[in-house]
């Protein structure tokens, strides 16, 4: 076996504990006497994993009872639709922050179910900086205000929790559970587990009971987020949830949100601080506004990016091309990239910049 230095950015790291454990369970999960993939979704084995992952999560965020914890398909994509045929009505407006490629597609689905406002938007600076609340210009009576918290592509990230007077709904995709979040102003919040807390298919929803009161009536039923928080609908994503039960356990272990948030600053200055010091890496994000799950920058030239790109990869460092609309370096470092392999990229770039710099 040859684990090389992940920094994918999506699907992204998981922790090895939890990969060993799916693997020791692999052909037979607990009494099942079968995979946990070939059980029934209703059967008393995968009850109790989808139960213990809802209230991991209960555990980990201090979600009240006001809280609906759904396990939906679709990923963050069918959010961006979903949230806004639910909760957008006749005659209302959702104000939206534009930030990123991600919170583009958001506004331009949310235009297909009513009024859209495009409260802020960093667009006019290639997205390389979070708006500041105080410049954002709210509707007079959002139906609810949406934002995502981190841009895996430019690598932006909200630090904090806005505070707006209206609902917020959020894409929490690329940091969920990376740090603690005050719940107070939330109505909604989604996030696809592949980045941060399990692998692709699964779609955490938490959406409160308050805010579900408000939703438009006649959804389609697979869209409509009563019918799911009423009963388990249909075929959930069984070993997505599984292997985001195992995941969150991992984090619940290492000390929760408050160690991994620590955790996370950690992984982030190492990088950062070799940017900083250097005249020969560049960052791509102003510093308020950076990321600590995707570190973005360039160097001195394409042809510099490339030979980075290849002599990392010949030292175990992969997947730190950037995203192909914008290139550069990207490295994601969301929970479960380990501090060791943040490191040793760190301590390349040190190399790399005296041997080209």
């Amino acid at each position: 076996m040859n684990r090389l230095h992940n920094f994918s950015a999506g699907p992204g790291a998981l922790p090895l504990s939890v990969l060993e454990e799916a693997r020791d369970e692999m052909l037979s999960f607990g009494t099942a006497g079968a995979s946990v993939m070939e059980i029934s979704h209703r059967s008393p084995e995968f009850t109790a994993v989808l139960e213990a992952a809802k209230q991991h999560l209960r555990d980990l965020l201090g979600l009240t009872d006001e809280w609906h914890v759904l396990f939906l398909q679709g990923g963050a994509s069918l959010q961006f639709y979903q949230t806004a045929l639910n909760f957008l009505g006749d005659g209302q407006t959702a104000d939206y922050v534009n930030t990123g490629a991600w919170a583009s597609k958001a506004i331009k689905e949310a235009k297909r179910c009513g009024n859209v406002n495009v409260a802020a938007s960093s667009e006019e600076d290639a997205f390389s900086y979070i708006p500041p609340v105080d410049t954002w210009k709210l509707s007079d009576n959002p139906a609810y205000v949406h934002f995502t918290s981190n841009n895996t592509i430019y690598g932006t990230e909200f630090r904090t929790d806005p505070k707006v007077n209206a609902p917020l709904v959020c894409d929490a995709s690329s940091d969920f559970l990376s740090r603690p979040i005050d719940l107070s102003g939330y109505g909604l919040i989604y996030a696809g587990a592949q980045k941060n807390i399990g692998p692709a298919g699964a779609t955490v929803v938490l959406v409160r009971d308050s805010f579900l009161q408000t939703a438009r009536k006649g959804v389609p039923t697979m869209l409509d987020y009563s019918v799911h928080a009423a009963k388990l609908f249909n075929t959930p994503p069984v070993f997505a949830i599984y292997m985001v039960e195992k995941v969150l356990r991992w984090l619940k272990d290492l000390g929760g949100l408050g160690s991994m948030q620590r955790r996370n600053e950690t992984k982030a200055s190492m990088l950062y601080s070799q940017i900083d010091s250097s005249g020969f890496y560049r960052g791509t994000v102003q510093p308020e506004s950076r990321s600590l799950m995707n570190v973005t920058f360039r160097l001195p030239s394409e042809e510099l990016d490339a030979r980075f790109i290849s002599e990392a990869k010949s030292q175990g460092l992969v997947a730190l091309k950037g995203y192909r609309t914008v290139g550069g370096i990207r490295a994601s470092i969301y929970n479960a990239c380990e501090p060791d392999s943040v490191r040793a990229l760190a301590d390349f770039m040190a190399e790399f910049e005296r041997v080209n710099g």
